[in-house]
């Protein structure tokens, strides 16, 4: 078995995508809000997953699995410092 990358991008796909770079540029404050609106979305796509999935409706089970999924990606950016500011902090 091969051991996984510790590289961020390879970790967290949606750091290769270039909306990302735009994210870096918001305000501490902004990225705030931004994470807790994704941090909103998560749960609510994690419990709609849960529903379609409970109902034996597996694509849109799927398909708000992979919301909850993106949307969390997204908020591990949004949570952690930029790193092209030269700033260091979790990536939770």
């Amino acid at each position: 078995m091969t051991d996984r990358s510790n590289r961020r991008e390879v970790r967290n796909p949606v750091l290769a995508l270039p909306a990302v770079k735009r994210l870096d540029d918001l305000s501490p404050e902004a990225r705030e809000i931004v994470a807790d609106i994704l941090g909103d979305l998560v749960t609510d796509a994690r419990n709609r997953a849960q529903q379609s999935w409970s109902k034996n409706k597996g694509p849109m089970a799927a398909y708000w699995k992979a919301v909850g999924a993106y949307a969390h990606h997204f908020r591990r950016v949004v949570r952690s410092p930029s790193p092209s500011k030269g700033k260091v902090g979790s990536d939770v």
